[in-house]
């Protein structure tokens, strides 16, 4: 699929995108919600196309990816000699996002002392370098990016209120693809047709059955797990046709009933997770990687499912 494309045939996607077409043409924050895997990233692109700064640059950091002791250089920059190491000047991604968008994502992993820092640049709206002496203008569009919502991270401690409010203009809250029946046939037939042109094979239909326990399952791992299920498929078939037998076990395993009844969208989730972590072999970071979380996430969802792997 294309960086900007958005799927949208049920009314709640047609609704977001009307939304963000209204506020993607201001200088608003805009602070985006969803599980991981709903298209929070690809909203965010959109906004930034959308906007008077499309022709600047879009820069995102990801709070959940950099040790605590590294992120105020790298959001900020740095003097050559402000620190052990520093040989050079490096402009932060404040800096290098200067007259387009920055996106900030996962906040709730910033200490509370860089979210005081943060607040008062956001509301002065200049910050300085580390080691520097002089004061850089800052001329951004910030958009915020959370699995969660920023009034829950506020009531469990991860975010300061003060900046709570200070970012809490206009947010969009993404719906998981399990709430998307309609647009799944069409994201079907899109992942299909980029998997098939990404790794350069003729497939081009998917079996009836394989269609219906695709268009059945819950999708935990929502837009991204679909990409992954249907590329996977495309890499094993032999054929221009997807069969049963192309689809992850897990996937059909849930077809079947538990104690008469079908299985719990956390049962799926656990089944998935499981499969990953097999497909990687117990690799973390790359399970990590393919579910869309980050390892402290997947620690915490095998502790919760009791998963243990070799």
């Amino acid at each position: 699929m294309d960086a900007v494309e958005v799927v949208a045939v049920c009314p709640k996607m047609r609704y977001l995108l009307g939304l963000l077409d209204r506020v993607a043409r201001t200088d608003a924050t805009l602070v985006i919600y969803g599980e991981s895997g709903t298209g929070k990233d690809l909203f965010a692109r959109l906004a930034h196309e959308k906007s008077r700064r499309s022709g600047a640059a879009l820069v995102k950091i990801d709070f959940s990816t950099f040790p605590s002791e590294l992120l105020e250089s790298e959001l900020f920059g740095y003097e050559k000699g402000a620190f052990s190491g520093a040989f050079s000047s490096k402009p932060g991604r404040l800096e290098a996002a200067t007259g387009g968008t920055l996106v900030l994502d996962e906040l709730i992993h910033l200490s509370p002392q860089s979210q005081a820092k943060l607040l008062r640049i956001i509301e002065d709206r200049e910050f300085m370098r580390l080691g520097a002496v002089t004061k850089t203008p800052l001329d951004v569009r910030l958009i915020v990016l959370s699995s969660i919502k920023l009034i829950e991270a506020v009531n469990a401690g991860l975010l300061r209120v003060d900046l709570f409010h200070r970012l809490n203009i206009v947010s969009l809250e993404l719906p998981p693809l399990r709430e998307r029946r309609p647009d799944l046939e069409v994201l079907l037939d899109l992942c299909l047709k980029r998997a098939a042109r990404l790794h350069r094979k003729s497939v081009k239909t998917i079996s009836d059955e394989a269609k219906r326990l695709l268009l059945e399952y819950e999708y935990p791992g929502n837009v991204r797990e679909l990409q992954n299920i249907l590329e996977r498929a495309v890499i094993l078939a032999a054929s221009e046709t997807i069969q049963v037998e192309h689809l992850p076990d897990y996937m059909v395993s849930i077809r079947r009933f538990v104690d008469g009844r079908k299985m719990t969208l956390a049962e799926v989730e656990a089944l998935y997770i499981r499969e990953v972590l097999l497909e990687t072999r117990g690799h973390k970071t790359k399970a990590a990687k393919i579910l869309g979380i980050s390892r402290k996430n997947l620690y915490e969802k095998m502790k919760k499912y009791s998963i243990k792997v070799n």
